[in-house]
């Protein structure tokens, strides 16, 4: 995870790569993975940084998604769940069981909420949880005493997995280099070529840190980008049409006292038709989500007014102390690439299963889907372009591959478990010098050892790269993430070998970024 030895791999190259894949989120990273752990020499380029996009905006849960199975999407959830486990298997220094608790105010929906949820535990199989149970009155406010309580029957207690998501992508990255692949950052794909018989055998890209230009030759070409792959179908043909209709979801941020337990609750029925989920994470609480159709897919997309009063509202159904907006400590957006599905508007009755497109010039795009099933959409993926490509077929090796950091959990999480086995090389950076291990905010448990480790080991190379994605400053409390750019850009600028107008620089596009996650 070194970009100068990264970019001179592609550039010193002239060989062709067996597959190059476009986009570096979730599903371009794990599929670089899969390639890599297949064989295949494989090649991710990513025109921001890894995770910029939706990836690292998700709700942090690793589930199978309990309003699917009021759908009826059985196959999706079943699917999801067994992926969970497997991600729990492969991952345990970053997903681990997270309880949560549905409140219950009406006769009814003990019962009914209790028998859906015990089948939800029974889709998992041998992969499950804990089991789902029911909660009395009084045993639902000693797991949450901020639980509304006027009305309040009890609950029903199920459990899902919780995660990291940038912390998971970053991990996913370094493992797909472990396994041979090389990955580059700030390197923006400009055209798609195609040989004389009008199939896709390349690309054309630019070194965002340089303005160097490379064209590349490769036996298949996938579009893994999001919500983003219909402007990349448009480099291979002008006239494509899109396949996506992307929908926005905003979470919430606020202080960990609103949700004072180690239980997370789930409202199962808001007026959009979505859940609304409650989160302990990082020491905070994460509220969320909204489901609104959108017209276009910026790289920072802004939370409206009325999804920030619309999780407000809703949290102030069942939290008896409720948020206002002057709690909230940041509030970001995500991108989600439904594919589009007849001409209905409403995207939460979208599936969220994942797709793959192959235009006539053969240019593949991997769309749709969630974060959880990243590993079972890489497989199909890499499955379709290797005999794309006209590649030896191999066997998928993801299933148990352990992911780096992998560091079987045993006890309560210390600092820096997230970083599972690299957490001792970043305490050994703070015993050589005893200044990295300073907390850069009181606010926030971050130290400068985490800036360091980012910069040597993990391709960080902006301030924003550091606070929004390989640490989560920026999406636990934006305030605290604006004073600490300074110091941010201080240790990156003596890694990277920058001057202090560089500094100045990154301080301003960073706080300039850092203000649309804050509340007016």
């Amino acid at each position: 995870m070194n970009r100068d030895s990264m970019r001179r791999e592609v550039f010193d190259s002239a060989e062709p790569w067996d597959l190059v894949i476009i986009g570096g989120g979730a599903t371009g990273v794990g599929t670089a993975v899969d390639s890599a752990a297949r064989g295949y020499r494989t090649l991710l380029l990513e025109q921001h940084d890894f995770g910029k996009g939706t990836s690292t905006r998700s709700t942090k849960l690793v589930h199978g998604g309990v309003r699917y199975l009021r759908q009826g999407n059985v196959s999706l959830v079943r699917e999801a769940l067994r992926e969970r486990g497997r991600l729990r298997q492969n991952a345990p220094h970053i997903v681990h069981d997270l309880p949560f608790i549905v409140p219950s105010y009406s006769w009814w929906e003990k019962s009914y909420y209790g028998l859906g949820l015990t089948v939800y535990d029974w889709l998992a199989g041998s992969l499950g949880f804990n089991r789902t149970y029911t909660l009395s009155r009084a045993a639902a406010l000693a797991k949450n005493p901020n639980l509304k309580t006027a009305g309040l029957r009890g609950g029903v207690v199920y459990s899902d997995g919780q995660f990291d998501d940038a912390r998971l992508l970053i991990n996913l990255a370094a493992t797909a280099v472990e396994q041979g692949a090389t990955l580059l950052n700030y390197a923006r794909v400009t055209a798609i070529h195609k040989d004389s018989n009008g199939k896709a055998n390349g690309v054309d890209f630019e070194d965002l840190e340089s303005g160097e230009r490379k064209s590349i030759t490769a036996r298949a070409v996938i579009n893994a980008t999001g919500p983003f792959c219909d402007g990349v179908r448009r480099l291979a043909d002008s006239a494509a049409t899109n396949i996506v209709s992307p929908s926005q979801g905003v979470h919430l941020v606020f202080a960990g006292s609103f949700l004072p337990s180690d239980h997370a609750i789930m409202v199962p029925d808001t007026p959009d038709g979505r859940v609304l989920f409650a989160i302990p994470w990082h020491g905070h609480t994460l509220v969320g989500t909204t489901d609104v159709p959108i017209n276009d897919t910026p790289l920072e997309p802004l939370a409206t007014e009325a999804e920030i009063d619309f999780i407000l509202e809703t949290a102030g159904r069942y939290l008896e102390r409720a948020p206002t907006r002057t709690d909230i400590l940041s509030i970001f957006a995500g991108i989600r690439p439904l594919v589009k599905s007849g001409g209905g508007k409403n995207t939460a009755a979208l599936s969220r299963d994942h797709t793959i497109h192959i235009d006539d010039s053969n240019l593949l795009t991997i769309t749709g889907g969630k974060w959880t099933t990243y590993r079972n959409m890489a497989e199909d993926c890499v499955n379709r372009a290797a005999a794309l490509a006209g590649l030896p077929a191999r066997e998928c090796a993801t299933k148990e591959l352990h992911i780096h950091g992998w560091l079987e959990v045993t006890s309560k999480p210390a600092r820096l478990a997230v970083y599972g086995a690299d957490a001792a090389a970043i305490e050994k950076l703070i015993q050589q010098d005893e200044k990295l291990g300073r907390q850069l905010h009181p606010d926030l448990p971050i130290v400068a050892a985490e800036v360091v480790w980012a910069a040597r080991h993990e391709m960080a190379r902006t301030v924003e790269d550091i606070l929004a994605r390989r640490t989560r400053a920026l999406f636990l409390n934006a305030r605290a993430a604006i004073a600490m750019a300074a110091p941010v850009a201080e240790l990156l600028a003596s890694e990277l070998r920058k001057d202090q107008d560089w500094q100045r620089d990154q301080v301003e596009s960073f706080t300039a970024v850092a203000r649309g996650y804050l509340v007016d």
